[in-house]
């Protein structure tokens, strides 16, 4: 049977929110930004700002410079976990396959199955889309697809309002012509080094062989030839199924606070998570250490990555930010996890200056090499010197 997946997505969440709540912010640009914050980075911004060149993390200095007239709001995270509850709410009674974002207005829908209770799942969507507008003044854009993966891509084409129907069948004939960015589970390095063959379109990579596009993305070429060909076998995870993560711990022989041990031991998670994420062709949102106390006390503190990564050298800069964070006391450690969550596709994002891309790069063609040594020798063929402290 041909899968039914529906993507709502309410265009600029938080500001939709707010401007449900404030209605004289509808006919102005806005930009929702942390109140106070050294450093402030963008939160949101609606369409108006958009369009002026504002982008969700820019430094809230360059902001206010391209948009001028914009409205400023401190972010309500509360608010926005309480208008997806009730998108939940809005479609739960169609389908219990129903996998939200988080809090970030996005919903899919798997409607496979549901044409004798509810009609075509193209009636749903639309069903769907009128009652929200109506109960909740929202005005979500919408599509219908045989996968998430194509069903995202649509809802993309038509933001910030629209709808979009791919029918099955249709998945590579759709996407061909489409610039390679749009397409979730594309690297910046493989952007990079897609131009680098002046591929620029899905259908320019996907005309080649998985065997001639090794050429240029070595080991991924395979399961990138098949996203981009629309294949995506991934299920809507049921209201309630945990988040997908990655977790590993290491327990000390002997407590201990010498720093190169620890950041060894942890630098050796990393190599593991970063391993798995890979494999799976996923990337870490966010990364987390949690340490046990010798007294007993527990510490857990995350940071969010911006993009989401899946290369050992960044998540262990990530690891090492949060590992201060948590470290906060004399006494000392007894045992150390590190937790990857947040699991997304590689974001596409290409990095805007040439000394990040080619920094980028490095680390790409480094890690790429010691997954072919450790491959082919086993996992202790090659090892970081920091590693050696944690023995």
């Amino acid at each position: 049977m041909d899968r039914s997946i529906i993507h709502l997505n309410v265009a600029d969440f938080a500001v939709a929110v707010e401007r449900r709540i404030n209605r004289h912010l509808a006919s102005r640009p806005v930009i929702i930004v942390p109140e106070g914050a050294s450093r402030a980075a963008v939160y949101d911004m609606s369409e108006e700002a958009f369009r002026t060149g504002v982008r969700k993390g820019m430094a809230l200095r360059r902001a206010r410079r391209l948009c001028r007239d914009a409205a400023l709001l401190a972010p309500h995270p509360d608010r926005y976990e309480r208008a997806m509850t009730e998108l939940l709410k809005r479609a739960l009674p169609y389908s219990p396959q129903v996998e939200p974002g988080e809090g970030d207005g996005h919903l899919f829908v798997d409607a496979t199955g549901t044409t004798r209770l509810f009609g075509p799942p193209v009636d749903v969507a639309w069903r769907l889309n009128r009652q929200i507008k109506k109960e909740l003044q929202l005005d979500p854009i919408w599509s219908v697809a045989s996968n998430k993966l194509v069903a995202k891509v649509a809802t993309r084409l038509v933001k910030p309002s629209g709808e979009y129907i791919v029918a099955a069948g249709d998945e590579a004939a759709f996407l061909a012509p489409l610039p390679l960015g749009l397409v979730p589970g594309i690297e910046l390095v493989d952007l990079a080094r897609l131009a680098a063959f002046n591929f620029t379109t899905v259908g320019q990579v996907t005309a080649l062989l998985p065997g001639q596009l090794q050429v240029a993305l070595g080991r991924r070429a395979a399961g990138l030839h098949q996203r981009l060909c629309g294949i995506d076998p991934s299920p809507v995870l049921p209201v309630g199924a945990r988040p997908p993560k990655i977790r590993l711990d290491h327990e000390f022989g002997n407590d201990t606070n010498d720093r190169q041990q620890i950041e060894g031991v942890l630098y050796g998670l990393v190599e593991g998570a970063g391993r798995r994420l890979r494999r799976q062709g996923r990337a870490a949102g966010r990364v987390a250490v949690l340490l046990d106390y010798a007294d007993g006390l527990r510490r857990l503190r995350q940071v969010a990555a911006k993009p989401a990564t899946a290369n050992d050298l960044n998540l262990f800069t990530l690891g090492c930010r949060a590992l201060n964070l948590a470290w906060d006391r004399r006494v000392r450690i007894r045992h150390l996890a590190l937790r990857c969550d947040g699991l997304v596709s590689p974001p596409a994002q290409l990095c805007l200056f040439a000394d990040e891309r080619a920094q980028t790069e490095r680390r790409r063609q480094l890690v790429t090499a010691l997954d072919r040594i450790r491959q082919r020798f086993g996992d202790d063929a090659v090892q970081f010197g920091r590693r050696l402290a944690a023995a």
